[in-house]
Parts: C-alpha cells; sequence; structure tokens
C-alpha cells in the first residue's frame, strides 16, 4: 500500500524541529519506551495474528494514534491561520490495516474526518490543507484515504 520515501542527503543536512528516539524491546509481544521516558507502551500480538490478545497495543494502533492527532493538528493550524470562525469540534479517526502480501504485510490508512457546522467546501479545504501541513500525510502522500462526513 505505502513505502516511506527515501531519506535523501537534502533532508539529512536539514535542522530539526524536533528529534526523538523509541526503541523496541521483545518486538509485538514486547514494548517500546522512548529514550526521555515519556513513552513505555507494553505491546500484545492481537489474536487474529496468531498472539494471545491480552493487555497491550499493537504497533498499529500506536501509528493510528500518532498519524490522527498529527493530522488533527494540521487542521487547526490551517484554521487559525486562515481565520476560520468557530465549528465545533473535529473529530479524525484513523483506521490502519494490516494487510497480507506473500511474506510480507502492506498497511491501508483511512482517516474519517468530522468537521461539525462547517459548509462542505470550506471543511474540504481544511482537508486539503491538512494534508499540506500534516508530516505523516506528506510522507505518505498519495497512500492515505481521506474521506470527509457531514456532523
Amino acid at each position: 500500500m505505502f513505502r516511506l520515501p527515501d531519506m535523501t542527503q537534502k533532508d539529512s543536512e536539514r535542522e530539526a524541529l524536533y528529534t526523538t528516539t523509541a526503541s523496541a524491546h521483545g518486538g509485538r509481544a514486547g514494548h517500546v519506551d522512548s529514550e526521555d521516558g515519556q513513552l513505555n507502551v507494553r505491546l500484545a500480538v492481537p489474536q487474529q495474528l496468531g498472539g494471545e490478545g491480552g493487555v497491550g497495543s499493537t504497533p498499529e494502533q500506536l501509528f493510528a494514534a500518532a498519524l490522527g492527532a498529527s493530522f488533527q493538528s494540521a487542521m487547526g493550524v490551517a484554521a487559525r491561520a486562515e481565520s476560520y470562525p468557530e465549528f465545533g469540534v473535529m473529530q479524525v479517526r484513523a483506521t490502519v490495516r494490516l494487510i497480507e502480501n506473500g511474506d510480507a504485510h502492506d498497511l491501508g490508512v483511512t482517516l474519517d474526518i468530522t468537521l461539525p457546522d462547517l459548509e462542505r467546501e470550506r471543511a474540504q479545504h481544511l482537508v486539503d490543507r491538512g494534508q499540506d501541513i500534516c508530516a505523516f500525510s506528506r510522507a505518505l502522500k498519495g497512500q492515505i484515504e481521506y474521506r470527509l462526513h457531514d456532523a
């Protein structure tokens, strides 16, 4: 479904605004933590993947959460920059699907977006601007399905 773009020399020479590091311990049945100690998440293999399920998140859940939060923030940046009137609480629901592809896996990614009390054209404009601003959307350009829903 998608591939992360190769990092170019130009990208590696640009100054980062923020850098973080996380480590995985034990793969899908282990845990992940960040270098600064702010993230410490137990992982569990869901029954659908042959695991026991139980308490713990999956890498796909973590990715969905990060993508949804980043995209919602990007739309908020666009709304403030363009002096949008208040339009209620926006919602971004990220769905990440793990899809078998031979002996590998692909991801399917969908964002369901609700912008209450905002006319459709203006709401679509915010979704489009969010795609231009959100770092995840930019990295995954053309690989995310965006669905705008009426409130």
